[in-house]
C-alpha cells in the first residue's frame, strides 16, 4: 500500500516538474500551459501523450 502511494506521489511531482520546465522553455513563444489540477492529473495519468494533448488544446482554445 505504501509503495503504491509513493509511486503516485512520484508521478505527481514528475508531472508538476515537467509542466514547470515546459513553461520555462516555451515562455518566449507566449505559450503557457497552466499548472492546475486538471493539467497535472492529465500528465500523471497519460504521461507524454497527455502533455502533447494539453499543448494541442492550448492551440485549439486560443
Amino acid at each position: 500500500m505504501l509503495i503504491k502511494l509513493v509511486s503516485i506521489v512520484k508521478k505527481i511531482v514528475f508531472a508538476f516538474l515537467v509542466l514547470y520546465g515546459l513553461n520555462l522553455l516555451i515562455n518566449s513563444f507566449n505559450i503557457v500551459i497552466p499548472i492546475n489540477l486538471f493539467s497535472v492529473t492529465t500528465i500523471t495519468c497519460l504521461g507524454i501523450p497527455g502533455l502533447i494533448s494539453l499543448i494541442i488544446m492550448f492551440f485549439i482554445i486560443r
